[in-house]
């Protein structure tokens, strides 16, 4: 017989079975094994075995080396040129472009003071070099096709130098004040890329002269690749303190902006070296990166940061104006993923292009989903910084109306209404739609995402009927809202709890108590709501003096300390009634108890009331009156002081 539950024939004895067992399992063992070394040691063992015979090949055909000169040199001599002859050709064609540039740029003048106007500048500077080579090449040249081409690529090395000194100028300088601390990281990195040109010019003419793989390798180890990453990794070493300052930009700065600036001049010489070294194992595969491409690509990626803090603070610049609008501004905050979308496509296109197809994939394909999620992309962070750039002007202006008054009055006043819902509301806003984003780029990448939404409502439904509490809490707290009970910095006094209101969330509020000790309340027991910072209060003081005072002369002298304080500068903004006597309240263990009162805006009452306290104490002390002054007699007074008076 034979069990389908076990798998295993029965009637058999357990040693058999177990040496079943134990067969199978190392079946499954000796399968896993093989799935792993197919997975991964072989392409491993194939990796290594590619790059040590591509080794091995390029240091025999860099052995050649000086066989493939003795070739150029021949072909040189069957065109009717000697070397120095050609050296001399190069030279008038990088003279003559170096000559037009100074000239254009004497005659250009600065035109750096207007936006734009360096690029500009180097633009026309580089046509006029550009121009100006091609002259001189095509007299020199003869009618050897290699020369000429040679000539017309060296006559481009002039202005492709210029323009990529002024976009490295431009990124660095522009985006920040001290900029003549980074004038050396400047030139050092102009100074490498028109190195790495003139080196990529090089090899493109060593390679129209028949010259072989061994020396063009040679040649661009050592005399292009190597010498570039030095210059770029000699500049960030003497620029770092400065390079660091220029990055984090203003105070207040954000934790990941300091760190950034504190790491990039190692980011950065990391890259360098990553790209010497990407270059280097292509070469040994034979597969070579395009050297133009690469050399793109390190400036882009170098000059990132500063472009960054440029527009940032291009776009702060227009939120403070009034004049801009916040649809405008929110553009400018934009521009930075704009330009992260820009460096990472063109990265994609000079990297990812190439590589796609040894993958498997297809070029249109990867490059139609990906313009998709970096248009939703975009889309997403345009109206995330219009509601945020929105709020952040809404709030400005409540905080400026406010700060009117006085900034520490200002600074310990309830917020409006506005300033306490507003950023629950968009914050809400902000999370609805990072979460259709994340839904649109799930549709992008072909991924049904129906399913996906079903399960979640229904999840959230289950989580609803499991937790009450919660609901009840975050149902609670918008009718709190909705009501204006209470807002951020008013003091309030719930059934469980008093103090001032520091932070209002989804589901409680946290109220920081006259001592310093913070209380988080669930909405939903809250209960009831007693706010003491809104609108007025009325203090009511009560005194105690001898039976036989004369009460007219206490009424006068009140009154007199109510005038005073009206025009008391400072006090007058807060006091809405001055302070009067209420007359004899009570008789008590043969004392008078007199009342005296006044009415102030709620949350400033406790000044004017010590103000008050010591005018009066004065007041009894110049005209003779005799104020009972012993603890156990005065618990009017006491209650005036409580908990109120310890704020």
């Amino acid at each position: 017989m034979f069990d389908r539950r076990r798998s295993l024939p029965t009637g058999l004895p357990a040693s058999a079975c177990l040496a079943l067992i134990l067969m199978k399992a190392e079946g499954r063992a000796a399968s896993a094994r093989s799935d792993w070394s197919e997975a991964v040691i072989e392409p491993v063992d194939r990796a290594v075995a590619a790059i040590s015979d591509g080794l091995l090949a390029r240091l025999d055909r860099i052995g050649a080396a000086g066989t493939d000169l003795d070739l150029v040199l021949s072909t040189l001599a069957a065109a009717g040129w000697s070397p120095v002859q050609f050296l001399a050709a190069i030279a008038a064609v990088v003279v003559a472009g170096l000559a037009a540039d100074r000239v254009s740029a004497s005659a250009l003048g600065h035109a750096g003071g207007v936006r734009g106007g360096r690029i500009l500048r180097s633009l026309v500077r580089g046509a006029a070099a550009l121009g100006a080579g091609l002259v001189v090449a095509a007299p020199v040249s003869g009618e050897a096709e290699a020369a000429r081409h040679s000539l017309r690529n060296w006559a481009f090395v002039v202005p492709l130098a210029g323009l990529a000194a002024s976009l490295i100028q431009s990124a660095i300088l522009e985006s920040s004040p001290r900029r003549k601390r980074l004038v050396p990281l400047v030139h050092g990195l102009a100074m490498a890329a028109a190195w790495a040109l003139g080196g990529i010019a090089l090899l493109r003419t060593l390679e129209l002269w028949n010259a072989g793989i061994g020396l063009r390798d040679l040649v661009g180890t050592a005399f292009v690749a190597l010498p570039t990453a030095g210059l770029i990794a000699g500049a960030y070493a003497r620029s770092g303190r400065p390079l660091a300052a220029a990055l984090a930009g203003p105070r207040p700065r954000s934790g990941a902006r300091r760190l950034l600036a504190r790491c990039w001049p190692v980011i950065a010489v990391a890259v360098v070296a990553l790209t010497v070294g990407a270059s280097q194992v292509a070469t040994t595969l034979g597969r070579p990166l395009p050297p133009l491409a690469t050399l793109a690509t390190l400036i882009l990626v170098l000059t990132w940061p500063h472009l960054d803090r440029w527009i940032a603070a291009w776009a702060e610049r227009g939120f403070q104006a009034d004049a801009v609008p916040a649809a405008s501004v929110a553009a400018r905050r934009t521009a930075r993923m704009a330009l992260a979308a820009v460096i990472g496509a063109a990265l994609a296109a000079l990297w990812g292009a190439p590589a796609a197809p040894g993958l498997g994939l297809e070029v249109g394909t990867l490059a139609r989903i990906l313009a998709e999620i970096a248009a939703i992309a975009l889309a997403t962070a345009y109206l995330w910084n219009v509601i945020g750039v929105a709020a952040g002007r809404l709030l400005a202006e409540e905080r400026g109306a406010r700060m009117e008054t006085g900034a520490e009055e200002a600074e310990e006043a309830p917020r409006t209404r506005l300033d306490t819902v507003l950023p629950l509301l968009s914050g809400a806003a902000k999370a609805g739609l990072a979460a259709l984003a994340v839904l649109s780029v799930l549709l992008a990448l072909g991924i049904n995402v129906w399913p996906l939404v079903t399960g979640l409502s229904v999840f959230g439904l289950a989580i609803g009927f499991g937790s009450q509490s919660l609901v009840k809490d975050v149902v609670s707290g918008l009718f709190f809202l909705a009501d204006d009970a209470f807002r951020l910095g008013e003091y309030i006094e719930t059934a469980g709890a008093k103090g001032s209101v520091e932070k209002i969330s989804i589901r409680s509020v946290s109220l920081r108590h006259p001592r310093g000790a913070l209380a988080t309340i669930p909405y939903g027991q809250i209960g009831k709501v007693q706010n003491h910072s809104r609108d007025w209060v009325i203090e009511k003081l009560a005194f105690r003096v001898a039976f036989d005072t004369d009460v007219e002369t206490v009424r006068r002298l009140f009154k007199q300390i109510g005038r005073d304080l009206e025009a008391d500068p400072e006090l007058r903004p807060d006091l809405l009634e001055p302070f009067k006597s209420q007359g004899i309240a009570a008789v008590e263990d043969g004392t008078l108890v007199i009342r005296g009162k006044f009415k102030a805006r709620a949350g400033r009452q406790f000044a004017i009331r010590r103000a008050v306290l010591a005018a009066v104490q004065r007041a009894f002390h110049a005209n003779g009156i005799v104020a009972v002054a012993h603890p156990a007699l005065m618990p009017g007074v006491r209650g005036a002081l409580g908990e109120h008076g310890a704020r």
